[in-house]
């Protein structure tokens, strides 16, 4: 699934949505893409731990998927007209035009049809289907990048606007979702089942999952009002939230290096912590990997944000020289901030993890709750005078304490000394990173060749100083296949 992944979703980032911004522009890419983070908001409702509590219990109790399946699909029918009313009622209230409405409709579809999909492959994952829920995790976007494949390169539409890739997705998500419960319906004993709703199923999975649905709903609303919050505050916020969603492709997409630590980090965790186990040297360890190739990641995005702003964003169809100038210096600006987030999110997906596992929800609702007034505070005084810069600052901010604060709860939590050896190779490694940044600008080989110099360079500091070896990885491996 992981290999799956990483093979088609970077392709889908980076090779038929970036080209989808170029062709359509900025700003009509930015109309999309605020919308499409507000249809994001309420995402949690269409959910509400469901997919978490079906795996769980499938997979120990197999009998149960005809009763489950036909009490779920009714619920999921319930929660999405919840999230039809809360969402249209929240774009309502912000006055979006029916220009924004129309294409609101198509993506909340979309939400309920990608929720669906998660559902369905909790089944196919707690009936230990795992070959072929690897499949139909990348099923979507390899149906999608097919069709837009089409549209932006096959002549099949002589103007490609931004509704055929909305439509794209939609017809993805639905095949995948038809493909997937055929396949979940065949393991039920389907003379038996009945579309049915039992009111104290839904209760109990409301009591489980209540807390971690509100940090789900608190962390969307602080990771993706920026682009919405752009795009209501300023006259011309389409423009600019089209510029902060050129940046932001690039950190969404490295953010998967950091989700697979987290995936894999779990149930480590909690199989630790449930033996009692000592996970300060696990930590150590963890925080070690993801955080060299975090800095390394951000420090050559902040130095060489221009050229590759410019190597990704070409010239969009009928931008003046003057327009196309603008757009890369913003947007190299709002990349170089942006990029920056990438230690503190990586940071969160370390602690935060360890949190969940220890079952610390009360504490990371407090800090989701938090972070997010405080990005909703910091865009409102930023963004009228920074514009997409002032989001991505807001946002550089609100990371970056989100990370600290936790890391003092884990401290305090669990006891763990102040490690002053490790720390100060981090902070020598950290400037010496920053010094190998600015020098790598002078070498007269070529921005391309200047940053990969930098990257293995600052790789092979970061193994002098002892933070990360071959042995580290191993031990991470070992880790997780200790105890089974």
């Amino acid at each position: 699934m992981l290999v799956l992944n990483l093979m088609i979703k970077p392709f889908w980032i980076l090779g038929i949505d970036r080209t989808v911004q170029n062709t359509v522009g900025a700003e009509e890419y930015g109309f999309y893409f605020a919308v499409f983070n507000f249809s994001f908001l309420f995402n949690i409702l269409l959910d509400f731990g469901i997919t978490n509590f079906n795996n769980k219990n499938i997979a120990q109790n197999k009998q149960l998927l005809t009763k489950y399946l036909s009490n779920i699909l009714v619920l999921k029918l319930l929660l999405f007209l919840l999230y039809v009313a809360i969402t249209f009622g929240s774009a309502l209230f912000i006055n979006y035009s029916h220009e924004q409405i129309m294409l609101l409709v198509f993506l909340a579809v979309n939400q309920f049809l990608l929720s669906f999909i998660l559902y369905l492959r909790s089944n196919l994952g707690g009936l230990h289907l795992f070959r072929t829920d690897a499949i139909i995790s990348v099923t979507d976007r390899m149906l999608m990048i097919i069709i837009c494949g089409l549209l932006l390169w096959g002549n099949v539409v002589d103007d490609f606007r931004i509704h055929y890739y909305i439509y794209a997705q939609t017809a993805g998500y639905l095949i995948t979702a038809c493909i997937a419960f055929v396949l979940v319906l065949r393991h039920t004993r389907r003379h038996l089942f009945r579309l049915r709703l039992n009111l104290p199923f839904l209760l109990a999975i409301a009591r489980q999952s209540f807390p971690f649905a509100i940090l789900v709903l608190l962390m969307t609303f602080y990771n993706r009002i920026d682009s919405v919050m752009l795009e209501r505050l300023l006259d011309d916020g389409a423009r600019y939230s089209g510029i902060y969603a050129s940046a932001y492709r690039l950190l969404d997409a490295t953010n998967m290096i950091a989700y697979l630590f987290s995936v894999l980090l779990l149930p480590i965790f909690a199989r630790m912590l449930k033996h009692k186990q000592s996970i300060e040297e696990l930590i150590k360890l963890a925080f070690s990997l993801i955080f060299v190739p975090a800095v390394i990641i951000a420090v050559g995005a902040f130095f060489y944000s221009g050229e590759i702003m410019q190597l990704l964003y070409p010239v969009h169809p009928g931008e003046t020289a003057i327009e196309f100038q603008y757009r890369i210096t913003e947007s190299s600006r709002v990349f170089g901030i942006l990029m920056t987030c990438f230690a503190a999110i990586s940071t969160t997906y370390i602690f935060g993890t360890l949190l969940t596992a220890n079952g610390s929800l009360r504490h990371l609702n407090l800090i989701a709750f938090s972070g997010m007034v405080l990005n909703i505070l910091l865009n409102f005084l930023l963004i009228p005078v920074y514009k997409a810069s002032g989001s991505a600052v807001a946002s550089l901010f609100t990371q970056s304490l989100v990370a600290i604060v936790q890391i003092l709860v884990v401290r305090s939590m669990f006891r763990m000394h102040i490690n002053i050896p490790f720390l100060a190779k981090l902070a020598c490694f950290v400037a010496c990173t920053l010094l190998l940044g600015r020098l790598s600008l002078m070498l007269p080989l070529g921005w391309k060749p200047g940053l990969l110099v930098f990257g293995l360079v600052s790789i092979g500091i970061a193994m002098a100083l002892g933070i990360i070896s071959i042995r580290q990885i191993y031990q991470l491996v070992r880790y997780g296949g200790e105890g089974g």
